[in-house]
């Protein structure tokens, strides 16, 4: 399986990392920001995509639109501690496939994978 981590915060994406590495998940890329993941998204094949919510140049939202524009069904997780209705109605109605509060378990992490792919580990 691999995985990419989108986030600004270098904190954030080793601890998303350690998470996945607890659940088995090893191929792990990684982002700083929305335009460096698209960047790497267009190069790779990825089956799930962790994004942060708030970053600069791109934020999670626009990353998630610009995904959908080229790829309906990888499962994009929004990785966020935004809540507020109105930006969850926006990331749904842009397509994004659930949401990750922070901070969170491994066991939290693979309880959301397994609901919409299957994960071997």
């Amino acid at each position: 399986m691999n995985v990419l981590l989108v986030d600004d915060s270098d904190t954030m994406r080793i601890i998303q990392r350690r998470c996945l590495n607890k659940i088995g998940i090893e191929q792990i890329s990684e982002a700083s920001d929305g335009v460096i993941g698209l960047e790497i998204y267009h190069q790779q094949t990825f089956d799930l995509i962790l994004t942060d919510w708030n970053m600069p140049n791109m934020d999670g939202l626009q990353f998630l639109i610009e995904i959908r524009k080229v790829n309906q069904s990888v499962p994009v997780v929004m990785v966020t501690t935004e809540a507020e209705k109105e930006r969850i109605v926006a990331a749904m109605e842009a397509g994004v496939t659930d949401y990750l509060m922070k901070p969170f378990t491994p066991d939290t992490l693979r309880e959301k994978m397994e609901k919409w792919m299957s994960i071997t580990t």
